[in-house]
């Protein structure tokens, strides 16, 4: 029985130390916890707004971004079919002048042919003409009696 009164004693003198330790504790969870709590939970409401705030404008750069280069492909598009009509319209153009240039060589070589058979038809006449001339002389020169001077010097 006597440890319990020098438990009791014991309490007793430890009694106000643990109501300062209490008194203590919800004085420090009121001045102290509390409010860097609070400070906590603000800096979270205020961090989750930021992150989503963040991701929004992310959201919005992307969308600007691809907006970008839809319109880039759009005039790499655009760009691309000029390109392609300029190298048709130069295509056609060339086919024009091919045509042009083949048409006017195929008529100058067709006078040209004319122009050599017209010739050709003139030497033909005047070869028929002077072939009765030619074909008596020659005649003539073969049955003519070869000169002596001639015969030495043929052999």
């Amino acid at each position: 029985m006597e440890i319990v009164h020098q438990l009791a004693a014991l309490f007793l003198q430890a009694l106000p130390t643990a109501i300062v330790v209490v008194l203590f504790y919800f004085f420090l969870r009121w001045a102290f916890f509390q409010p860097i709590q609070n400070a906590m939970a603000e800096r979270s409401k205020r961090i989750d707004g930021a992150r989503a705030e963040a991701a929004e404008i992310e959201r919005a750069a992307q969308r600007d971004l691809d907006s970008h280069n839809q319109g880039l492909k759009n005039a790499r598009a655009e760009i691309y079919a000029e390109q392609e009509q300029a190298r048709q319209a130069a295509l056609v153009e060339r086919a024009k002048l091919l045509k042009a240039l083949r048409d006017r060589v195929r008529d100058e070589v067709a006078a040209t042919k004319k122009g050599i058979e017209n010739e050709l038809a003139a030497a033909r006449a005047e070869v028929e003409s002077q072939a009765p001339a030619l074909a008596q002389e020659i005649a003539r020169m073969i049955l003519k009696k070869p000169s002596p001077s001639r015969e030495g010097a043929t052999q």
